[in-house]
């Protein structure tokens, strides 16, 4: 398929029921169960009958029939418009609330404007098990639109990995259009780590919170009159400003946009049936639940439907639990249940009382707005004392439901039971807990977004809490981090009272600073890991005699990763201050029991090395990685295991060796890294090759810039073949680094003479970073322009020059364009490309002009932020002044030599350094 104004020519073929495809888009599918998740035009949806509507009332709660005009929430709507219409390329927010505040309703209004002034907008829904549409195609290109705007409900629900990839589709990565995706959820938990996600896409970010509407009567008068009004129409009734609240507004049931849509549907129902509303939310929603019941009743007994109506309640809580899918698996669902009815007839009949979304295929449309259907599945769970009829049936269906599930369904049953839970005290303690008891991996198995709902109930015990956390892997788990993280800081004051002193408690604080980073949220992290050194304080002001040992083992582990912590929210100066107190703790454990804590003293000093790095003392960062470097050599020397740590630490020492112009050292020392690794992979590929290929690659490096290029062109050469098959194996991951080491490979083989093949590896480059780049423009496109201008340098030098300038005057406007869209990110960059370029063409025949040009360029954008160059850029500065200042003279233009060089010296940092060369 192509995008843009090309024509397009797509098939879909349907075999087995999967039928789907895009245009304009990447499809994400699962090889056994279809796509991982769907992408279709946004469209206003169709005018439903008023009589259907009528039927049963909470049909006209679904936001998607418009029953009810938007009102208020006009600052929220605007603070979109906002959003959307400014900023970078591509931009994310996270809109979030508790369920029936009204995200669905605001995030409709809001496509539907964006739609009308000239967006193309799409939803994105989250499968596998999803039911497709018509088998076809979606026309998600953006030709001739103002921008994308993409809709992802429940996106706190989506495993992580199936966001990322969602967020690296195509669709979002056009560089001719803005892109907006909104992100409705009903909690922030998870939006850290999908901000870190999105920081690969160079994605603007924000939150946006649904606040609850206040309470004061005014608002929420407001939104009661527009709904009762709009559910009049629907029922024709004339007169209806004398319907007047059930109850009062300012209660804080009434705080929630459903709930005033709820009492408003109820107060009009029961004014055409002749009778009084109740007051209470509560009794509001049995209402409307009785007035389901009566609806299967009425069907059945005008013989609309052959499923009596005990069967057809069984059949709607059974698909609230599990959610729409195809007809297939839905029928295997309802046999498993032994219904007194037929499983097709039930299927029918059901679609007849909730006809799905989603056409053909689709089966088991549950009740709308969730919220509904979760206190349906609470009022039919035995244990409450509400009016309404609880079934014996419930708890057992609900067992059946959840056990031995796939987990798309066992996600979404355990999602909405819990939620039911924070509202009805009888279904955690009567219901989800036992389950949970009997079987606490299921927690695990369902997702993080139910441990993380699990975590936020009020009456949890810890006990269950942790034997569900037992099933916890104890390595990072992309899409179980956030709710890793949420189980773990609830846990945390339990484990803290069982705790027998601060060494425990060390422990406690310790692990949850450790879920905390993988979970992205570095800030709460921070007080986890302050807490962390506060109890290991403790510890080592009641040391003494052999006690001493376990304090300084504690205090260093607290610093070190308190050091990182502060790294990660960039106090580099209060992150070297942590790790100088985690080295002396370090030294003393290791002082006082030589040889066993070695391996404790050579993460610290590493770490202390890094934050001397990150503050550009690389002299003493030097020295601290020399040391850390020695301390592994002699533990891998004892213990195998020490091995890969020593090999990684020596490949950072070749590079701060190199930094320091030491290179025959830095050469040794990444040679002797490479041997290690080798040994490492020859015994354990799987494990190894990643690492063993990227030591390559450095080494590579090293040699080449030591002139040892025969063995630069064979490592770099290796290094190659090393990318080349993790990339067949996994092309998103490392296709990139395979374009990365040819990049670097080209150099080593030019330097040995042979630039055919050196011009053919970064042909190949260029193409792999060209195809990865459609992906993922923001993150690759920069990379591309920089391998294409690399390409170009050497395509000159080999005499094919006008193949040189055409191809740097195509870069040089595709990062001009990027620089005009993100100057902040892009334009030191830039300026470094045009110095390159600058110095290379100078030397170049019949390009000084051209030379001259691009570093006038470079100059009008350091002019652009006076004083903001950075000393790296400032010494390219006067390397390329001095380079095109000579070639000026030599080609009998002295004024112009003289007038440049005195621009160069004037730029700050730069005090005369262009003297010309003797």
């Amino acid at each position: 398929m192509t995008g843009g104004g090309s024509p397009v020519h797509q098939e879909v073929r349907v075999e087995s029921g999967f039928g789907y495809g895009v245009v304009g888009a990447d499809l994400h599918v699962f090889a056994d169960r279809g796509p991982v998740y769907v992408l279709e035009e946004f469209r206003p949806p169709a005018e439903p009958d008023p009589e259907w509507l009528v039927e049963m009332p909470s049909r006209m709660l679904n936001a998607r029939h418009k029953v009810v005009e938007f009102t208020g929430r006009a600052d929220e709507l605007d603070r979109l418009r906002e959003w959307r219409d400014a900023g970078p390329r591509m931009a994310a927010r996270w809109l979030h609330a508790p369920g029936g505040q009204g995200k669905t309703r605001l995030a409709s209004r809001f496509a539907a404007d964006s739609l009308a002034e000239g967006w193309k907008v799409v939803t994105a829904t989250h499968g596998p098990g999803t039911v497709l549409p018509p088998p076809g195609s979606q026309d998600l290109r953006t030709t001739g639109r103002t921008g994308l705007l993409l809709l992802v409900d429940y996106a706190d629900r989506w495993p992580l990995t199936h966001l990322t990839w969602l967020l690296s589709n195509a669709v979002l990565h056009q560089s001719a259009v803005p892109a907006r995706v909104l992100l409705l959820a009903r909690s922030a938990d998870a939006w850290p780590a999908v901000r870190a996600a999105l920081a690969n896409h160079q994605a603007g970010t924000s939150t946006q919170r649904l606040p609850d509407l206040p309470d004061d009567t005014g608002q929420r008068a407001e939104m009661f009159h527009a709904a009762r009004d709009g559910f009049a129409r629907r029922y024709g009734v004339e007169g209806a400003a004398r319907i007047e609240p059930p109850g009062p507004l300012e209660d804080p049931d009434f705080g929630l946009t459903l709930a005033v849509h709820v009492a408003a549907l109820v107060a009009v129902d029961a004014h055409v049936a002749g009778r009084r509303p109740p007051a209470d939310m509560a009794n509001l929603t049995t209402y409307l639940l009785d007035r389901e019941h009566l609806h299967w009743t009425n069907l059945f007994e005008n013989r609309g439907v052959r499923t009596p109506p005990a069967v057809m309640n069984r059949t709607v809580f059974t698909a609230s639990l599990t959610g729409p899918g195809p007809r297939a698996p839905a029928k295997v669902v309802l046999r498993s249940l032994g219904l007194e009815a037929p499983a097709e007839q039930v299927l029918d009949d059901h679609a007849l009382c909730y006809p799905p979304a989603a056409p053909a295929d689709s089966a088991m449309e549950p009740l709308y707005p969730d919220r509904l259907a979760e206190d349906f599945l609470a009022l039919t769970l035995p244990g409450h004392t509400a009016d309404y009829p609880a079934q014996s049936w419930a708890a057992p269906t609900t067992a059946t439901l959840l056990t031995d599930a796939g987990t798309e369904r066992l996600a979404r049953g355990m999602t909405f039971l819990a939620a039911a839970a924070q509202r009805w005290p009888h279904v955690g303690p009567d219901h989800l807990y036992p389950l949970l008891r009997a079987s606490p991996r299921t927690a695990v198995d369902a997702g993080g977004a139910v441990l993380s709902a699990l975590a936020d109930l009020d009456d949890v015990e810890p006990d269950l809490l942790e034997a569900v956390a037992a099933h916890i892997p104890e390595s990072r788990r992309a899409d179980l981090d956030v709710g890793t993280a949420a189980i773990t800081v609830r846990l945390a004051p339990h484990r803290l009272r069982r705790a027998t002193g601060p060494v425990e408690e060390f422990e406690v604080h310790t692990e949850v600073g450790r879920r905390l980073s993988h979970a992205g949220r570095h800030q709460q992290e921070l007080g986890a890991r302050e807490q962390a050194v506060a109890a290991a304080r403790r510890v080592d002001a009641a040391a003494t005699g052999r006690q001493r040992i376990v304090a300084d083992l504690v205090l260093a582990k607290a610093l070190r990763e308190l050091s990182r912590s502060l790294h990660e929210l960039q106090r580099e100066g209060d992150a070297l201050d942590a790790a100088v107190e985690a080295v002396a703790a370090a030294r003393r454990l290791a002082g006082a029991a030589p040889g066993r804590f070695d391996a404790e003293l050579a993460h610290t000093v590493y770490v202390h090395a890094k934050t001397l790095s990150h503050l550009g003392r690389r002299r003493e960062a030097l020295e601290t990685l020399q040391e850390s470097v020695e301390l592994f050599r002699r533990l891998a020397q004892r213990d195998r295991r020490y091995e890969r740590d020593f090999a990684v630490r020596l490949t950072a020492l070749g590079a701060s060796l190199t930094d320091a112009a030491r290179l025959p050292e830095a050469v040794e020392v990444s040679l002797q890294a490479v041997s290690t690794m080798r040994r490492l992979v020859a015994e354990n590929p799987a494990e190894n090759e990643i690492d063993f290929a990227e030591l390559l690659l450095h080494c590579g490096n090293r040699l080449s810039q030591a002139g040892r290029g025969g063995e630069a062109v064979e490592i770099a050469g290796e290094a190659v073949e090393a990318y080349r098959r993790l990339a067949r194996r996994n092309p998103a991951a490392f296709e990139p680094l395979l374009a990365r080491a040819l990049q670097s490979q080209a150099p080593c083989l030019a330097g040995t003479g042979r630039v055919p093949e050196a011009l053919a590896a970064l042909e190949e480059a260029v193409a792999v970073l060209t195809r990865v780049t459609r992906t993922a423009p923001a993150a690759y496109e920069p990379k591309r322009i920089e391998a294409s201008l690399v390409l170009a340098a050497f395509l000159a030098f080999g005499g094919q020059l006008e193949r040189a300038r055409a191809i740097q005057r195509e870069q040089l406007a595709a990062y001009r364009k990027l620089v005009q869209a993100a100057p902040d990110v892009h334009e030191h960059t830039f300026m470094v490309l045009l110095l390159s370029l600058a110095s290379q063409n100078a030397d170049l025949p019949g390009e000084i002009d051209r030379a001259l040009e691009v570093l006038e360029e470079a100059l009008a954008l350091s002019r652009r932020r006076p004083g903001e160059v950075p000393v790296i850029v400032q010494g390219m500065f006067r390397e390329a002044g001095r380079t095109v200042a000579d070639r000026l003279e030599q080609h009998g233009r002295a004024p112009e030599a003289v007038e440049l060089r005195a621009t160069i010296a004037a730029l700050p940092g730069l005090p005369d350094t262009t003297r010309p060369r003797p």
